[in-house]
């Protein structure tokens, strides 16, 4: 650089750099009345001309080096000052350029792995799986429609995974005077975990992440299929014995986290988290046992139910499908053990436990969904009040048959009974016995795998009355899950793993719908129901959309996180 003082030019020249652990530095100056004297500085001069050499060669290595070129020391008129410490740089900063590198293959990492979980319905189904039977989505640009094979598998890939790409679904329940399709998406027993003061942070991680697992499975199928109906089978959470503040937590994480919900929709669980206090289920068992037999089954009884929030909406609701949760022996217990505080709270928070809906009431595409707590049809039990509820429900709903005249589609958490080896639970009742901790439940029933025999009959025969009509029965409660019918045969139902199409009754397929956690490979359900206007009735299709296990959902996250973390140290070090 120069600079003019005085009419006396100075020239220097900077150089400076790091080397095997030093700082050095060095500046010449021209002076004004150049000196002729050399001898005292050309040892000295020879050693930083070294060094500044090696530091020129030494910035090649990417570190912050500026070297400028050194002007003979011997030439008259020039002195220099020169200057070495210890410097010590950090380690990372030694290694930019391993970073910098590493940082693309993070990345890389990450972004394989993020698009691995959000577009494995494509990736690890095969093409068709995780669409309803018979739909072809169509794109929103007509010249799409036009001449594109919109029945091409990659095509319907493209327009399911992207939105914005294609048209609107029909939210009417008629189209072109033919009913719609019967659309829904069932989950099998989350069973989500809870937090207590003793609750290790790893594991309070473990039930974060869990949580939010699930509910991308949810919101990855729930934005591609858009479903008018969606159920829950049960075992919403992994214990019914936790208080009811624990309760309200758990349900507060499943509207917000699993099974996100718009504000209306979830308003009353929302509300009871925020007061926190004990549900009053003394006051709910005087209003249940005084009320009317006949008067409860009327307020559980539906027509063409689309919303509930909303129950006069007569079209299908896709930004807010009808939402469906059963009882499970996880969340009310079994009937030995089920007690009013248990139904009081479930009841408030996801529902009744028994109830009906009928659409299209005496219309040829009649059909109805029934809800039924299977967990309080056998006992002895703990509460006998809760028995006589739902077999008076049974006992009514025996009472419409006569007018209804379609096909039923049952959803329960209870298995029906079958033979050992049919489904991988066999059918196995336990009840209390010498139980010292609560002595009072002795005889009691404790658990069961399915529902008895005797049951089983007298329950399919009133809720599928129309056997010449194809039915559908979902189930949860065993994790594996299976595919069973239930054939009636000289007047008996008999559970086979292959149906029997020798007879005038259609057999009824039974789905144990295999869990959504991810040790099960975060399982989604998917129904459609069709109606075959030429044989005047409806048919039902049952197939799963699976995920992985939960570890790959982790590594999009961990490997995201690392990326972000790799370029932040990269910018750092340049």
């Amino acid at each position: 650089m120069a600079a003019k003082n005085g009419g006396t030019h100075y020239i220097a020249v900077v150089a400076s750099g790091c080397e095997n652990g030093y700082h050095i530095k060095q500046q010449f100056t021209k002076q004004p009345q150049p000196s002729k004297k050399r001898s005292s500085i050309e040892p000295q001069a020879n050693i930083i001309k070294s060094a500044i050499k090696r530091s020129a060669r030494f910035a090649s290595s990417r570190l912050h080096i500026s070297a400028h070129r050194l002007v003979s020391y011997t030439q008259p008129g020039y002195n220099f000052t020169s200057s070495l410490r210890h410097f010590s740089p950090p380690s990372f900063f030694k290694n930019s350029l391993m970073i910098a590198r590493l940082r693309w293959l993070v990345t890389a990492v990450a972004v394989a792995l993020n698009l691995f979980v959000y577009f494995y319905p494509d990736l690890v189904n095969s093409p068709g799986q995780c669409l309803w039977k018979g739909e072809i989505v169509e794109s929103k640009y007509p010249l799409l429609n036009e001449y594109l094979p919109l029945d091409n598998v990659y095509l319907q890939a493209l327009l399911l995974n992207f939105p914005s790409l294609r048209a609107p679904r029909n939210n009417a329940t008629h189209n072109n005077d033919k009913v719609a399709d019967i659309h829904m998406l069932t989950f099998g027993d989350p069973q989500i975990n809870g937090n207590w003061a003793s609750t290790k942070y790893i594991k309070r991680l473990d039930n974060y992440g869990n949580d939010y697992y699930l509910g991308h499975i949810y919101k990855i199928m729930k934005a591609r299929l858009e479903p008018s109906h969606v159920a829950v089978m049960g075992d919403q959470f992994s214990s019914q014995w936790i208080l009811d503040s624990e309760f309200y937590n758990r349900t507060l994480r499943f509207v917000e986290r699993l099974f996100p919900r718009d504000d209306d929709y979830k308003s009353t669980v929302v509300e009871t988290w925020e007061k926190h206090e004990n549900y009053d289920w003394q006051a709910w068992l005087e209003r249940e046992r005084n009320m009317d037999l006949g008067v409860r089954f009327n307020l559980r009884k539906y027509d063409d139910v689309y919303d509930w929030v909303h129950p006069n909406q007569k079209e299908l609701n896709l930004q807010n499908p009808l939402f469906i949760n059963l009882t499970g022996n996880h969340d009310i217990g079994y009937s030995g053990d089920a007690t009013w505080q248990h139904m009081a709270r479930f009841h408030h928070l996801f529902g009744q436990d028994n109830y009906v809906i009928t659409y299209n009431k005496g219309e040829p595409e009649e059909w109805r969904l029934v809800v039924l707590d299977s967990l309080t049809l056998e006992g002895p039990a703990l509460e006998e009040d809760f028995l006589k509820f739902t077999w008076s429900f049974l006992e009514h709903l025996n009472e419409t048959n006569k007018d209804f005249k379609g096909s039923t589609v049952l959803l329960t958490h209870i298995p029906f009974y079958k033979e050992e080896g049919i489904c991988v639970d066999g059918p196995e009742h336990r009840y209390y016995e010498n139980y010292e901790k609560e002595p009072y439940k002795n005889g009691k029933l404790r658990s069961q795998n399915h529902l008895l025999h005797e049951t089983s009959q007298k329950v399919l025969n009133i809720v599928f009355p129309n056997t010449d009509k194809e039915g559908l029965i979902l189930t949860g409660h065993d994790h594996e899950g299976c595919s069973s019918y239930y054939n009636l045969v000289d007047g008996e139902w008999v559970a086979s793993k292959e149906p029997i199409l020798d007879g005038a009754a259609q057999p009824i397929h039974e789905v144990v719908v295999r869990a959504m956690m991810g040790e099960y490979d975060g399982q989604t359900g998917l129904v459609t129901g069709q109606f075959d206007y030429d044989r005047q009735e409806w048919k039902f299709d049952f197939k799963y959309c699976s995920f992985v296990v939960q570890h790959w959902w982790w590594a999009s996250r961990v490997a995201a996180l690392v990326a972000l973390l790799v370029h932040l140290i990269a910018f750092l070090t340049k």
